[in-house]
């Protein structure tokens, strides 16, 4: 059953207008009803623009909107836990941005604070969510990839566009903050979310910008089943944002570019000027537009799923928990950028599975082979490399074309 649902909405930026344009345009029962901005020049303008019935500059009013049922935060990070509490306190669900809070121990609070008061709760991690992604995950769970080895997620622009990101203390940190939280959740959607991450080896830098948070950012996040997960984030990248990510397993490779490199190329004089994606720094020359900007950045479906979910009484498939465990990780990778050690990732009341390192599987050649890799040559003989079982050692053995393998 499809549901009628009033949002108000927390902050008028970046977010909170794809959140408005996505809502208003989607499964066509959700509508922001109630806008909140501390500037009431700025949230009158927003509530005439998308046609919003009320507005607000005071937060408490705005959440408690009789005629509203749902809150979404999309506000700075140091502003998620007053939401979440006063939104908990008037019982309406609440959908929160990534990320959840600027350290695992205020996520913690957060998620014991939906939890308590029972109200449902998504965690709005939208890159989780794209196309590309979500076909992507189809194929990892029929088991097309094998056993997942290795994820890489890249996000990378020239910078974030409102003044708090770039402030350590409203932040909670810089680059990876912002960026890495996307990169992690996406990895762990591949490797598995029931896996537990482990450690991180983590570098950090400051290399452009005269701020106290990092502006580059590479993590490995080892996982218990022996995966690794990796990310790069960049608020240095020129050219528009590079949204990558790289799936590795056991019977197979997916890779994914979302947004500069989609099939969608223009050139232009420039000469009437105008936007062309988010990120993006230049509207002459060559340009990477994207056709549906909100659907191809996971919004749409993400909002589906939310919704669906609240309505059949499920969970979403992104939720406070999971924003907890995003911050744990992030908080390792912090440690370890200042320890330069792998640092253990600390999770109170870990929630999935405790599996152990997956064994290699070891494919026997013949009775007294192992089969290291098989390759066909450019002269059309099959090279084979193998392992003897009794003595260890590693030999080749070259079989000509027509030539049947010995363990036919």
């Amino acid at each position: 059953m499809v549901s009628e649902h009033k949002i108000t909405m927390l902050g008028t930026g970046l977010i909170g207008m794809f959140y408005t344009m996505t809502l208003h345009d989607q499964r066509g029962k959700e509508r922001v009803h109630a806008v909140y901005s501390r500037n009431e020049e700025k949230v009158k303008k927003f509530a005439k623009d998308w046609n919003i019935p009320a507005y607000y500059i005071s937060m408490e009013e705005a959440i408690n909107d009789p005629e509203t049922d749902t809150v979404v935060i999309g506000l700075p990070n140091h502003l998620h836990k007053q939401a979440v509490e006063l939104s908990a306190k008037a019982g309406k669900a609440i959908l929160c941005t990534k990320p959840l809070a600027r350290n695992a121990l205020e996520a913690k609070e957060l998620l014991g604070i939906v939890e308590k008061s029972g109200v449902f709760h998504a965690y709005l991690e939208d890159l989780a969510y794209t196309p590309k992604t979500l076909k992507s995950l189809a194929s990892v769970k029929r088991g097309d990839l094998g056993r997942i080895l290795w994820v890489r997620s890249r996000e990378a622009h020239s910078g974030p566009h409102s003044e708090w990101f770039w402030d350590v203390e409203q932040a909670g940190g810089g680059a990876i903050i912002d960026l890495g939280c996307h990169c992690i959740e996406i990895a762990r959607n591949f490797i598995g979310k029931d896996i537990k991450p482990l450690e991180v080896m983590c570098w950090t830098d400051t290399q452009v910008h005269p701020i106290e948070a990092e502006d580059n950012g590479i993590g490995l996040v080892k996982y218990e089943n022996g995966a690794i997960g990796q990310f790069e984030v960049s608020w240095t990248f020129r050219g528009g944002m590079d949204l990558r990510d790289e799936i590795s397993g056991t019977e197979g490779s997916i890779w994914l570019d979302h947004f500069l490199r989609t099939g969608y190329e223009m050139f232009t004089t420039g000469s009437k000027g105008g936007y062309v994606a988010e990120k993006s720094e230049s509207n002459t020359g060559w340009l990477f537009p994207v056709g549906d900007e909100v659907h191809e950045l996971g919004y749409v479906s993400m909002f589906n799923d939310v919704f669906n979910a609240m309505d059949n009484g499920t969970a979403p498939m992104e939720s406070f928990y999971d924003g907890y465990i995003v911050n744990a990780i992030m908080d390792a990778c912090y440690n370890s950028a200042k320890t330069k050690k792998w640092e253990t990732v600390h999770i109170d009341n870990w929630r999935g599975i405790n599996q152990g390192r997956a064994k290699a599987v070891t494919e026997s050649f013949d009775a007294n082979h192992f089969l290291v890799k098989k390759e066909q040559m450019p002269d059309g003989q099959l090279k084979l490399i193998l392992k003897e079982k009794k003595s260890g050692k590693i030999i080749e053995r070259i079989v000509k074309a027509g030539d049947r393998l010995e363990n036919d």
